[in-house]
């Protein structure tokens, strides 16, 4: 019964990155809590052996115990809660029992309003004036500082995920109760504001220094896995634009870019000078030369029509770590044959023989805009464009609820996402001023053996990549969809990322040996959940630490640098300025290291952020690249009026846009007309008392026995 929906590893890997290794003992400590109460009023049998109805009439006693003012006795039922979120594991042989008892236990807390009472506790830690006090003058922050605040999110977070997540056999009782949790997420029921609001409140005031023991790891994930659900994934949005563009009679899309891509296999990046002059003293040896660096037949033909293609693409400088062979210690990646690739899908439902074919040149459809056409051929012809209010019935009611509850704020909290991303890149140096992001993970007690000391090392650094991976997956997300729904909302978003300096920090996220980060082991299988749980306990070792997981790469680490680099192509692309400060912080040679990377997914949107500076640098020859990017910022110099006008034209429509549409104190010359004839008649309006005794005489009066002047009515317009 249980392997009915457990198809996917996903399901479960998003329950590992919840927690971190420091809290393994944590989870023994909410079965005990658990039935420690369990047994004083469901004697002599366990929660698998009680009926629906029994196991409702429990949860039914546990939210009543909620409700208590005394402190630690909510916090063993909030564990006890959790426990049964987890999937009451001590019950379970099996992993896979311990998916489907957590989907079953999810629902009916769901169902017994479970979420709702946790909300409320929730706000009250939040709002607890003292216990921030308290952490503020603590001189280092562990794991015990969070406590009520981990119970919380980690249930609330597995509710999430849990019902966001539709699997094959669902009930139409839980569809239901998905679409329901699905609009209560993203209404204004939580104190008149999305959910997501008090979540995003949490990042700003944890970055403010006001709250140093909010665990965001935790509330980053819960935040991504809100908006996910809420406004839909990549999938879902890809669907919308279909289904829209189909109402306002539009050509389809040509295709799905992602989807293309992932049939597109990975090339191996252009050789250094270098690297041919090694290949050329190996084969006067005799020695075995590298092996011929062979690209895809697409990406060859690309680079031959590509109208701005760099003559000199072998050489960016002579920069040491341009010339990294990637790994310390392990073969050069161009002389090794493993390539990046996702995990092998399921078997094809077609016959092998049918195979998909591309024409010759890029496997996509080319994007040129009529609009930079046009800007190009009649640069002379540099007109204000004016406001216009567009077709707003075609926004989504849960993003507009969204975007009107992030816009007073949305600064402070795009500069605290920025903030927890710098913390947490491994190019990051530490210093006394930065916020300490390790609330969530550092012990009590530090350790003393050497082991202990590996361990933590290891939980930090994965607590450090589950930041960055959800900070990312959730800028991407609000970006796609805020550009779906209007182009101004995903422009103010974008705005605001490049005036907080996300370029450079995503270059800095880069300027690493990448290699080692895409292939770093911070991870440790026997302490995973549910493994840990479930099986006993092996015996950990320094070299069993040391040697890490079987996996070749880490897939949140390179799922982390995709989506940067995506998230660096949105707000760059079609942005003359933009595209300068790419080529003013010298990102070539950056992104020319991450090519090293054998993953066709991640070499295309490095190949996007190539191309578009091309046109900046001019064709090169054999001319040094120090001196064209001198002269390409002496350009820069004598003309920045050019690319800050550019910026403040945008910054102007969107203030014009939010003002005009969503502010609710507006001037007269921005206040809209109300031409909606339910909204117009739908208004109260105060009438004298006498009014409904002489209106048959006003009206006969005043508006019959009057002509019109149609005349002057058209004059007057």
């Amino acid at each position: 019964m249980c392997l009915v929906f457990i198809n996917s590893m996903s399901f479960c890997l998003f329950r590992t990155e919840l927690y971190s290794y420091t809290e393994e003992p944590e989870f023994s400590l909410n079965r005990d809590y658990f039935e420690e109460d369990f047994k004083n009023h469901v004697k002599g049998r366990r929660w698998m052996e009680l009926s629906m109805e029994e196991q409702r009439a429990y949860v039914m006693r546990l939210l009543d115990a909620l409700e208590v003012t005394d402190r630690d006795k909510r916090l063993k039922v909030a564990r006890a809660i959790l426990y049964l979120a987890q999937g009451v594991f001590d019950e379970c042989d099996t992993e896979t029992d311990v998916l489907y008892w957590s989907r079953h236990n999810v629902f009916l807390l769901y169902d017994m309003g479970i979420f709702t009472a946790l909300l409320e506790l929730l706000s009250m830690e939040i709002d607890n004036n003292q216990a921030c006090s308290s952490a503020v003058r603590k001189p280092a922050i562990s794991l015990a500082d969070s406590t009520e605040l981990r119970v919380l999110l980690s249930i609330m977070y597995l509710m999430v995920e849990t019902i966001r997540v539709e699997m094959e056999g669902d009930s139409p009782e839980r569809k239901a109760a998905r679409e329901t949790f699905k609009t209560e997420l993203g209404s204004p029921l939580f104190n008149g504001e999305p959910f997501a609001l008090l979540l995003f409140t949490m990042v700003t005031k944890f970055c403010s220094m006001n709250a140093p023991h909010f665990p965001m790891k935790k509330v980053l994930l819960l935040l991504w896995k809100t908006i996910l659900f809420t406004l839909g994934g990549f999938e879902e949005l890809q669907e919308m634009k279909v289904r829209m563009r189909e109402q306002l009679n539009l050509p389809p899309l040509p295709e799905d870019s992602i989807k293309v891509v992932r049939n597109m296999r990975a090339a191996s990046p252009p050789a250094s000078a270098m690297e041919l002059i090694e290949q050329q003293q190996q084969q006067k040896r005799g020695r075995r030369s590298r092996r011929p660096l062979v690209k895809q037949d697409s990406l060859d033909t690309y680079n031959e029509r590509d109208p701005f293609k760099n003559d000199d693409v072998r050489d960016e400088e002579d920069d040491p770590e341009d010339m990294d062979s990637g790994i310390e210690g392990e073969v050069d990646p161009l002389d090794r044959d493993v390539i990046i690739q996702p995990p092998p899908p399921p078997p094809l439902l077609r016959p092998p023989t049918e195979r998909l074919s591309f024409p010759k040149g890029l496997p996509w459809a080319p994007k040129v805009r009529e609009k930079d056409i046009e800007h190009f051929l009649e640069t002379s012809r540099n007109k204000f464009i004016g406001f216009t209010l567009g077709n707003c019935q075609s926004e989504s009611p849960l993003l507009i609820i969204l975007y009107l509850g992030m816009l007073p704020s949305l600064s402070q909290y795009v500069i605290a996402l920025l903030k927890l991303l710098l913390a947490a890149a491994p190019t990051s140096k530490a210093k006394t001023d930065s916020i300490n992001i390790l609330a969530d993970v550092l012990p009590e007690e530090m350790p003393i053996t050497v082991l202990q000391s590996m361990k933590l090392g290891i939980d930090v650094n994965r607590h450090k990549e589950i930041i960055v991976k959800a900070i990312a997956a959730l800028l991407l997300l609000l970006l796609k969809h805020f550009k779906f729904n209007h182009i101004y909302q995903f422009e103010y978003v974008a705005q605001h990322l490049v005036f907080a300096n996300c370029i450079p920090l995503i270059l800095k996220f880069f300027n690493q040996n990448i290699m080692s980060y895409i292939s770093a082991k911070n991870s440790i299988c026997a302490l995973d959940f549910p493994h840990c749980v479930v099986h006993e306990m092996p015996e950990l070792t320094a070299e069993s630490l040391e040697a890490g997981d079987s996996n070749q790469f880490c897939w949140c680490n390179l799922f982390s640098c995709i989506n940067l680099l995506r998230i660096l192509n949105k707000i760059t692309k079609w942005k003359h300025s933009r595209t300068m400060m790419l080529v003013v912080f010298k990102s070539a040679p950056i992104l020319k290291r991450a090519l090293k990377v054998k993953q066709a997914m991640m070499q295309l949107y490095v190949l996007k952020l190539l191309k578009i500076q091309t046109k900046y640098l001019g064709r090169q020859g054999a001319e040094p690249v120090r001196k064209t990017r001198s002269q390409i910022l002496k350009n820069i110099d004598a003309r920045p009026w050019d690319f800050q006008a550019e910026e403040c034209a945008l910054r102007e429509s969107i203030e014009k846009f939010n003002t005009h549409r969503y502010d609710k104190n507006q001037n007269s010359d921005f206040t809209p007309v109300d031409n909606c004839l339910q909204s117009v008649l739908g208004q109260r309006v105060d009438l004298p008392e006498d009014f409904h005794y002489s209106y048959e005489m006003w009206l006969e009066r005043g508006v019959f026995s009057q002509p019109i002047q149609w005349e002057g009515l058209l004059q007057a317009q």
